[in-house]
């Protein structure tokens, strides 16, 4: 049989079916198979709440989509052109996100009268049979059956055997894309090399699968999507969550500082504890606390002791950990509060994206209490957040709030990595004596940055007071007069003001230096806003992309930059809360696109706004 092989430019797949069916682990394999290949890509893993969410149901699908490109892609896509649907529920979920003419992979065996009756479909309806995917290419493949035929000869049971089903998926898929398998069966090793009887038979599987594609007549192309044309360097795979840990780790080397993390476990932050544990050989001492209020005050405890104290949460655990935050403030001592933001309010959406917590770091404490907010906005970028977060928290004295989200942090990307020569310098000082003509140490003397010294405990004559309790100027000592607590607000957030000398001014990521339009964003919608703003460049309209990492305080020349164009759109993945700073700050008519649907916003989307503000086509 003569096959042939087409070279395509760029790929959107999704893998989506039951929580069980291991589509999360198909999907990354997928990535770090494309990521080896040295071919750009962009991933959004989509899971449900519910560690094992109702069997067959639509609220129990689990999806993981992942874009691969010859060409730099900063989005995971906004349509599928392959959708791989384990069960009925998977392609009810996700079938208005597959292009017209695209490729739907089922498995028939996963289309029965309960999985239908299960996914909601009427009685006697079954959409592989009624003509209702004419649009589509369907590839029907019973790969239950098939993995149980390739596992004929273990002696395992029928469900230890039906979980090695994605496998045979995924060995199909690295067929038709032309791929190696070697990195998943090392993979395989790596995981299962104790339990020989689950490593062969997902490796006999994942075999099946490439074969199935290889003799089965049905198919007569492959594809084959070339190396990114990208900046020369060593690349790895890495998710968001993955370069937090690796960033922070990284400004504790560089400052000398050992690094300390008081957490207590919570969606979609854990893994930034997992991240960090496995890390003892840096110094790292990781504490799961009893609760959040546990695990900020062991962190302040920390940070009071001469560490990098860190916590992490989102935005349930944030609201909880106020009000030691707002002691951290008040005692001024370095803190990086991490914030990976999910759907809210109160529970809400555990596992879906949103950046409703801007209002939250900004006013969500008791009193007037400023503090520095620092923003990442792909999984990459997360490294160079979070060790920014560092530098101004150790270096000004002051609690830092970094902010990222469920899409940074579960999402993944190509990372060049820095070598430590390459990351800047952080400068640490330790007060260890009285100054010269100081006959008493004066905690809250401060220097040009308004920042007071840092004294570790037990350091002879530096002995001090600390607390919650309104501190004195210079002294420390608690003090309630009306003048000083009204001074010491004041300073508070002078201090928090002054950083924006010592930060680097805002540099237009795309676009020219004035126009019609501004596209203003922040955090996750990155990528979004870059890909519509290059098609519309590339189309000739005036508009230009500026992306904020210091949204507290803000660079010093973002005010000249917003009056450089006619009109601002500040797209948002919540109700409008940027742009509510940014009227208030700046006086300037900024328009919103918000979007609330626990997921991104895409570029197309934009794309359709941005000709509607022109005055073209909606």
């Amino acid at each position: 049989m003569t096959r042939k092989q087409e070279t395509l430019q760029d790929v959107v797949i999704k893998f989506a079916g039951d929580s069980g069916d291991g589509m999360q682990l198909t999907g990354t394999q997928f990535t770090n198979n494309t990521a080896l290949l040295g071919i750009d890509l962009a991933t959004f893993p989509d899971f449900p709440a519910e560690i094992r969410a109702p069997i067959g149901t639509l609220p129990g699908v689990s999806g993981f989509q992942l874009r691969f490109s010859s060409d730099r892609v900063f989005t995971p896509g906004d349509a599928c052109d392959v959708l791989v649907a384990m069960n009925a529920a998977a392609l009810k979920t996700n079938l208005t996100a597959i292009k017209k003419g695209g490729k739907i992979i089922v498995n028939t065996d996963g289309f029965d009268a309960k999985n239908l009756r299960l996914a909601n479909y009427p009685e006697g309806e079954n959409p592989l049979e009624n003509g209702s995917l004419g649009n589509y290419e369907v590839i029907k493949m019973d790969v239950t059956k098939m993995t149980r035929e390739a596992l004929k000869e273990f002696t395992m049971g029928m469900k230890e055997k039906d979980r090695a089903k994605n496998m045979f998926v995924l060995g199909f898929l690295y067929w038709m894309y032309n791929r190696d398998m070697g990195s998943s069966i090392n993979f395989l090793k790596e995981k299962f090399g104790k339990k020989e009887d689950i490593l062969n038979s997902n490796i006999k599987v994942l075999q099946a699968g490439y074969n199935y594609g290889d003799t089965t007549e049905t198919f007569t192309t492959t594809y084959k999507v070339d190396k990114a044309k990208m900046e020369p360097g060593t690349y790895r795979s890495i998710m968001g969550n993955q370069a937090v840990a690796y960033g922070l780790i990284a400004a504790s080397q560089k400052s000398g500082l050992p690094l300390f993390l008081g957490s207590y476990p919570i969606t979609p932050a854990s893994d930034i504890l997992h991240d960090l544990a496995k890390y003892k050989n840096f110094g790292v001492r990781t504490f799961q606390a009893e609760d959040e209020i546990a695990a900020i005050t062991s962190a302040i405890g920390a940070a009071y002791g001469g560490a990098l104290g860190v916590t992490t949460s989102s935005g349930p655990g944030i609201a909880l950990k106020g009000e030691a935050i707002g002691l951290a403030v008040m005692l001024e001592i370095p803190l990086i509060i991490i914030n990976i933001q999910r759907g809210g309010p109160s529970t809400g959406l555990p596992t879906k994206t949103e950046q409703s917590d801007l209002m939250q770091a900004y006013y969500g404490r008791n009193g007037e209490c400023p503090m520095p907010i620092i923003s990442a906005s792909t999984p990459g970028d997360c490294f160079d957040a979070i060790y920014e977060a560092v530098r101004i928290s150790v270096q000004h004295m002051i609690p830092v709030m970094f902010l990222s989200d469920g899409y940074i942090a579960n999402g993944a990307e190509p990372w060049k990595f820095p070598t430590s020569d390459q990351l800047q310098p952080i400068t640490v000082k330790f007060k260890t004596d009285l100054g010269h003509g100081e006959d008493k140490f004066q905690p809250y003397l401060r220097d040009e940055k308004l920042t007071r010294p840092w004294a570790v405990p037990g350091t002879a004559g530096l002995e001090h007071r600390i607390g919650g309790l309104e501190k004195q100027n210079i002294t420390g000592n608690v003090n309630y007069e009306p003048e000083n607590h009204q001074l010491m607000v004041k300073i508070r957030q002078e201090k928090v003001d002054k950083i924006a000398d010592y930060i680097p001014e805002l540099k237009l990521d795309s676009g020219a230096d004035k126009g019609k339009i501004l596209v203003l964003g922040w955090g996750s919608t990155y990528g979004a806003i870059k890909s519509a703003c290059s098609e519309m460049q590339a189309r000739g309209y005036a508009v230009s992309h500026a992306h904020l990492r210091h949204i507290r305080p803000f660079p010093k020349n973002l005010g000249d930059i917003l009056k450089n164009f006619e009109t601002v759109l500040i797209p948002e993945i919540n109700n409008g809360q940027l742009i509510r700073i940014i009227r208030d700050v700046y006086f300037v008519d900024a328009k919103g696109y918000n979007k609330i649907m626990g997921v991104p916003i895409t570029k197309t989307e934009l794309v359709m706004k941005l000709e509607e503000m022109l005055g073209g086509k909606n």
